[in-house]
């Protein structure tokens, strides 16, 4: 991948769970790759910041899908969005982006105010019409289901923020330890998924939202990024 990454040349890079060796950030930065890395607390903002990334994208607790967690073995201090962000703009000299929970211009406006340079959407855009969303994910982002998110690892080995469903409550049935790490356990349950689909269940999906999903709107992302806009200039 890295190969692969150093001839096409993106212009930004972006990692989870933790930063790759410093021989591979070298070499991305020799490539005039823009580099990022999520954080979810102070101490991993500083070591991104360190390991000379370009920026850090705060990820609150709020955020829908996976924790980028350093250690997911850890205690999880799990600070919200506002907090994080502010910590990490008072921590670190680099850019900082906001992310987790923020569905509208005011929220991201409310992210600039504390110093974040920009902010990241993830569940803004699940409804857009150019989302990969299957109808199942979009019912349910659109439903009162959509209103109870949860943190689990059952789904894939490592936590992450989910719409309550079937798959949810399986893993809250089992016993502490007996999930498979990641990522075997993630595929396991996209085999699942797909295999309950075809019956008509759609119960097992990975529907990944944050906790602003009832927020969330039916549109193009062109019209879409044209409303967060207009929300910012009067927030």
């Amino acid at each position: 991948m890295l190969r692969m990454l150093l001839e096409e040349r993106p212009a930004v890079v972006s990692f989870h769970f933790g930063l790759p060796a410093a021989d591979r950030i070298g070499a991305l930065r020799g490539a005039g790759v823009f580099l990022l890395a999520t954080a979810t607390n102070l101490s991993e903002a500083r070591a991104i910041a360190a390991a000379r990334i370009d920026g850090v994208v705060a990820q609150g607790f709020e955020a829908g899908g996976h924790r980028g967690c350093f250690d997911p073995a850890a205690p999880d201090d799990a600070l919200r969005t506002m907090a994080l962000t502010r910590l990490v703009v008072c921590g670190v000299t680099i850019p900082v982006i906001a992310a987790g929970g923020i569905m509208d211009g005011a929220g991201i406006a409310a992210c600039l105010r504390l110093g974040a340079g920009a902010a990241q959407l993830g569940t803004a855009f699940v409804a857009c019409d150019e989302s990969g969303a299957d109808a199942g994910y979009r019912s349910a982002l659109f439903g009162e289901e959509s209103r109870h998110t949860v943190m689990t690892t059952a789904i894939s080995g490592r936590p992450a923020r989910r719409i309550a469903n079937h798959f949810t409550a399986l893993g809250d049935s089992l016993d502490a330890g007996t999930v498979p790490s990641y990522p075997v356990a993630y595929d396991a349950g996209k085999a699942l998924h797909l295999a309950a689909k075809e019956t008509g269940e759609t119960g097992f999906g990975a529907y990944w939202v944050g906790q602003g999903a009832p927020l969330a709107r039916s549109m193009s992302a062109a019209a879409l990024v044209a409303e967060l806009r207009f929300e910012m200039a009067i927030a």
